[in-house]
């Protein structure tokens, strides 16, 4: 069983159109959600090589049931951004109802 007892925040961006492109705009974010979750390291790896060095870091996060979040928004935890990875998953059995998010970084 686990503990809702670190702090997340859920941000969403709206898609802006531009002459070429259409992408989401960061630096109009807002909040979706805000609050307690559950956090658990999933996996981390590096990749080396003389033309770059990356290291990906990936978390598992697991929000209070009927939190509102899309494949397309990014996690805020412990002061880094993680975008969400696939869609999110509703768990609607048991005693602890939630949504398991997959969550990942890239660090160059």
């Amino acid at each position: 069983m686990f503990l809702f007892s670190d702090h997340v925040v859920v941000r969403r961006a709206d898609i802006k159109d531009s002459v070429y492109t259409r992408r989401r705009d960061w630096s109009n974010a807002r909040n979706v959600f805000e609050g307690l979750a559950h956090v658990q390291p999933d996996r981390a790896f590096e990749a080396r090589s003389p033309e770059r060095e990356t290291a990906q870091e990936r978390l598992r996060v697991f929000l209070p049931w009927g939190t509102d979040v899309d494949s397309a928004d990014r996690v805020e935890f412990d002061g880094r951004t993680y975008e969400v990875d696939g869609d999110p998953m509703e768990w609607n059995y048991g005693s602890i109802r939630h949504v398991r998010v997959r969550a990942w970084r890239v660090e160059h």
